[in-house]
């Protein structure tokens, strides 16, 4: 004969239905937990390597541009070796240095540097450095009439504006 009384079954299901229930949320919450501290260190991990790359591209970013510009270097330095032969040419000479410069301006356009234009623009305080103002009969007041030293734009922004001597108005005479 069955001597247990039916409340007691059923409170001892309701009580093991309630341990089952907080185990099962127990192991919720370790496994929550678990991959809380995962993704907590995996994101330092990513940190940490941002900041290492980041520190490496400081180090190293010219490496790019040294590889790029060294044969134009390589090219001066045998320019200048030509140049010391006893059997050297001035003019030879000059038209060598004109190559390494024009490898220079095609190297530098390969990366978007542009040459700001100068002689016979009027003069732009945003791309040109006014050296100084020479009276002229040929260019209008505020024009470019010689470049001393070549500006380049990157993009649409100026890198370093061109120094330029601008024509003033000819003195009275």
């Amino acid at each position: 004969m069955n001597t247990e009384n039916p409340e007691n079954t059923a409170e001892t299901t309701e009580s093991s239905t309630s341990v089952n229930m907080v185990q099962a949320l127990t192991e919720e919450r370790d496994q929550f937990k678990e991959k809380w501290a995962r993704s907590v260190a995996d994101l330092e991990n990513y940190r940490r390597r941002v900041q290492k790359e980041a520190e490496e591209e400081r180090k190293y970013g010219a490496a790019t541009f040294l590889r790029t510009v060294l044969p134009g270097f390589d090219n001066l330095q045998r320019a200048i070796q030509a140049g010391k032969s006893p059997a050297a040419k001035l003019e030879d000479l000059v038209k060598g240095v004109e190559m390494v410069s024009q490898q220079f301006e095609t190297l530098f356009a390969g990366m978007g540097a542009v040459v700001i234009p100068t002689v016979g623009e009027p003069f732009d305080p945003n791309r040109h450095e006014a050296i100084t103002q020479a009276p002229s009969a040929d260019y209008p007041p505020m024009t470019v009439i010689q470049e001393v030293e070549r500006g380049f734009t990157l993009h649409d922004r100026v890198i370093r504006p061109a120094k330029v001597i601008v024509s003033s108005a000819p003195a009275a005479g």
